[in-house]
This record gives C-alpha cells, structure tokens and sequence, in this order.
C-alpha cells in the first residue's frame, strides 16, 4: 500500500469524506459551509438567541474557509466558539477537519472525537479511522470501521469507510483482507457516482499488487471509462499493456 502519489488522493477525501457525500478529487461530507438545523439549534441553545447571531457567523465563516482550503483561516475564525460553546459539536468538526487536511493526525482526532460524543453520528468515523491508520493504530481502524457497518449509513460514507479499513489491512501486508473488505465495491451499479471511482480504483490497485493482472485491468478500465482523468489511471492501464 502506498501512502503517497495518486493513490492517497484517492483514498484520503478529508473534508467531503467526512460525511459522505460525493465531492471533487481532493480531500474533503456534506460541505458545512451552511449550517443546518442542528447546529443553528445548539448554538442556540449553548449561547442564547441574543448571542447566537454572532457565533452562527463566526461558524459559517469558518465552515467556507475550510471549503476553500483557508484551513489556518478556518481555524482561527471557528476557535471563538471553541472558546465560548465547547459543546457545539460543528466547532469541532470544523477544527479537525482542519487539521486533517494539513496532516496533523492527533489534532484532528482530539477534535473529531469531541465532535462525535456531542452528536453521536458516524458521520466522522472515516475521517478520524484515517487519522488513526496514518498513526498506525490499526485497532482503532476497525473499531471504528465496525461501528461504521454496524450504522448502515448513506453509500457514499460507507464507501470511504470501506477504502480505509481496506488501507489498513494492506498497510499491514494483509492484501488478501483488504480486498476481502472491498469484494461489495466489485458490484456494477446502475449509476456511476464518485465514490464507485474511488473504491474500483483502489480495489484495482490491490488486485495488481496481488497478481491478478486481468482483474486489475477490469477496475481500472472501468474508471477510465467513466472518468479518464481521474488520479493517475490512464497510466496505470499502460503499464499493465492495456
């Protein structure tokens, strides 16, 4: 398993991996850059209506920052209500997925495991499962990972958990697991969406490093048909003689 070059693009979608849903090549769930009925009530709630207006702002504008990859500014604009409502579990969703984007693992674990014990949502497990694998805390990996299955969640969420729990069994030379994690990515759906791309071409690239050459070939045509520029594809099926 490789933890750099395309391949990590394509398993490591920080912010839209956390929670789920389909997003532009890069790292990146739902973009929180509008706060939803959720979070406007906690901050409600932890603030007073009075007060409220201002930290709504104060979230909003750090949930856009980090859409464009401000992550310092995300970081500072958010850590007011950090201060202020330890409670509102997007302050730190927003902090870690920050920190995340930058690399800085134990951060972003510190402030999505606050984030998850306030809402009580799976919808960090893939992210923080990642911070734990880059770490090498594989038990970690497949608790969360466990818990992930056990939620059902949207496909998209379920994809991304399943390509990290699937990178940490190779990381640890288990290749025959990790495409055991993978085998549900090998369905053919009737419409493709981003996160079928990710799972066929990491489930591509392990059959290569395990020998099934043709099989390897099949995921990554597949991607190439549908995206032909999607990571480093193109060049993958060249070397393997397509």
């Amino acid at each position: 398993w490789v933890d750099d070059g395309p391949l990590r693009d394509v398993a490591e979608e920080p912010v839209e991996r956390a929670q789920g849903t389909e997003a532009a090549p890069a790292r990146r769930g739902r973009r929180p850059s509008e706060l939803d009925p959720g979070a406007v009530a906690e901050v409600e709630r932890e603030a007073g209506t009075q007060r409220a207006g201002r930290y709504r702002e104060r979230l909003t504008s750090a949930a856009e920052a980090l859409d464009r990859g401000r992550y310092d500014d995300a970081r500072r604009m958010v850590r007011p209500v950090l201060r202020d409502l330890p409670k509102v579990a997007m302050a730190h969703e927003i902090a870690g997925l920050s920190f995340y984007a930058t690399g800085e693992w134990r951060k972003a674990i510190a402030e999505l495991e606050l984030a998850r014990n306030l809402d009580h949502s799976v919808r960090h497990h893939a992210v923080l499962a990642d911070c734990y694998r880059a770490l090498k805390r594989y038990d970690s990996v497949q608790e969360l990972w466990t818990e992930l299955k056990a939620a059902s969640p949207e496909p998209a969420l379920m994809a991304e958990g399943r390509i990290v729990a699937a990178g940490a069994l190779a990381d640890q030379g288990d290749v025959r697991g990790a495409l055991a994690v993978l085998d549900k990515a090998r369905a053919l759906p009737k419409k493709v969406r981003e996160h079928h791309l990710r799972q066929w071409y990491v489930l591509a690239d392990l059959l290569d490093r395990s020998g099934d050459i043709i099989e390897a070939r099949r995921f990554f045509g597949l991607v190439a048909q549908h995206d032909s520029e999607f990571a480093d594809v193109v060049q993958r099926l060249a070397g393997l003689g397509r």
